[in-house]
């Protein structure tokens, strides 16, 4: 399985999201954000954490008009896996590949700290090695991750199984405590908690191994 990790100025989970995915057995290649193309037989693109241009303008927002951003766009509109963890959820959805948005915590502050998550659903490629209820611990580190969508969209991802992850307690006004979402075809996932910070006992725990094994796993029948 061929992933490919994008830099933006700002990314700061970047490498640890190579080393998760190299880890888990894919192969992995790095891309910068001036790129305006995708290695060739791309079979992933993870959009990693950090604080992209700053944040500057809106979470993502500029990101998401980088050279490199259109041709992640199109692998995400084919059908290509997507994965976008903490500023890369609020890039993946700048670009429309998800729905919804990120704004300011609740308590208006940044939280860093290991949570617990509820696997929503175990029906993706992301949340396979996961059981539907099961509880996990993972990292966040954000100060925008306040979930929010509409009525009529919140009402879709609940009818199609769309919802990946939710805390356990909420933690950031997120509504109805999302922390992942799915995209349509359940080949994108953006979630705000970093697995890749909880993927080798060094980190403190290994439940975020479990995704992406799984992913690599998944993706290898296809």
């Amino acid at each position: 399985m061929k992933a490919a990790v994008i830099t933006f100025p700002g990314s700061n989970c970047d490498r640890d999201l190579s080393v998760a995915l190299a880890q888990a057995g894919a192969d992995v290649t790095r891309v910068w954000h001036k790129d305006e193309a995708l290695p060739a037989g791309t079979d992933l693109v993870a959009v990693p954490g950090g604080f992209s241009f700053g944040d500057y303008l809106r979470c993502g927002a500029i990101a998401a008009h980088s050279p490199i951003a259109n041709a992640l766009r199109a692998h995400g509109a084919k059908g290509g896996y997507v994965l976008g963890i903490c500023n890369g959820f609020q890039v993946l959805t700048e670009l429309g590949l998800l729905p919804g948005a990120l704004m300011r915590n609740s308590g208006l502050k940044f939280v860093c700290r290991e949570v617990a998550l509820k696997v929503a659903t175990a029906a993706s490629p992301f949340t396979s090695g996961f059981a539907a209820g099961e509880v996990i611990r993972v990292p966040v580190a954000h100060h925008d991750g306040n979930y929010q969508i509409d009525a009529e969209g919140l009402a879709a991802l609940k009818a199609e199984d769309r919802i990946a992850f939710t805390y356990a307690p909420g933690i950031n006004g997120a509504v109805e405590d999302i922390a992942g979402v799915l995209s349509s075809n359940r080949r994108v996932l953006g979630m705000m908690p970093h697995p890749e910070r909880a993927a080798e006992p060094a980190h403190g725990g290994t439940d975020g191994a479990k995704l992406f094994a799984a992913l690599v796993q998944e993706l290898a029948k296809v």
